[in-house]
């Protein structure tokens, strides 16, 4: 695996700061609980059709878990999660809300750091996610790279991220954080998004081939998403690994 550091210090303190807030439903990260719930939704049915059971039972990788919102959701569902985050408040968020429910926190394990350093050598997982966290690294190839090492042979890589358009910089920075002050200003840099060929061509030079690719549209006023065609802003993207391990 590679060794590189990819987390962004600027982006580490960014999200200490505001890593009190992730369990508020109603605050800063209110998009966020909306878009985790339909992602939620996508990540379970696609593991579903992929491995041909439900979740219970898989060992699941969050990679960027921020305070837990996917990782403890797929716990409910009866997966084995390994949450790793490189904010330490986040993680400290993430624990705490976690041990309200003993037997929830046993099928959690949080850890602080990159994937290079949180990971045993060889660990290996049947789903591995990386949800909104690939705007936010130094080094996307690099940081795929990580991630994609800890797929297992015949086994997925779910992300999600911001593309690099005009229109991602006009509604998910302009209206999301300027105007609507939906997000916290300075949660994004449009040059940090991810056009969604970059992200393919970084996880193919990982050994993983493409499966789905589809857009999100979030609802501001409505606080709904659905997914759409449209991948001009938010959008998602599966990859596997081949069974052979190559």
């Amino acid at each position: 695996m590679s060794e590189a550091r990819t987390a962004r210090p600027d982006e580490i303190a960014r999200f200490d700061a505001w890593s009190a807030t992730w369990w508020d439903a109603r605050g800063p990260m209110r998009p966020l609980h909306v878009t985790q719930a339909l992602r939620g939704r996508w990540v379970r049915e696609a593991a579903e059709r992929h491995f041909g059971r439900p979740l219970a039972g898989l060992r699941v990788l969050d990679v960027g878990c921020g305070g837990g919102l996917m990782s403890e959701a797929l716990a409910r569902d009866g997966a084995q999660v390994v949450g790793i985050d490189a904010s330490a408040g986040n993680i400290g968020a993430a624990r705490r809300h976690a041990q309200a429910e003993p037997a929830l926190a046993a099928r959690l394990d949080y850890r602080h750091g990159e994937p290079h350093t949180a990971m045993q050598p060889g660990e290996r997982f049947d789903l591995v996610l990386a949800l909104e966290v690939v705007e936010h690294v130094a080094d996307v190839p690099a940081f795929m790279a990580q991630v994609a090492a800890a797929v297992a042979p015949g086994s997925l890589l779910v992300a999600s991220t911001i593309n690099r358009t005009l229109r991602s910089a006009v509604l998910a920075i302009g209206m999301a954080e300027y105007v609507l002050r939906l997000l916290p200003v300075g949660t994004h840099h449009w040059r940090q998004f991810v056009t969604p060929d970059e992200l393919e061509a970084a996880a193919a030079a990982a050994g993983l081939v493409p499966l789905e690719r589809l857009g999100m549209r979030y609802l501001p006023v409505l606080h709904r998403a659905r997914w759409t065609r449209d991948t001009s802003v938010n959008y998602l993207a599966s990859f596997a690994r081949s069974r052979d391990g190559a």
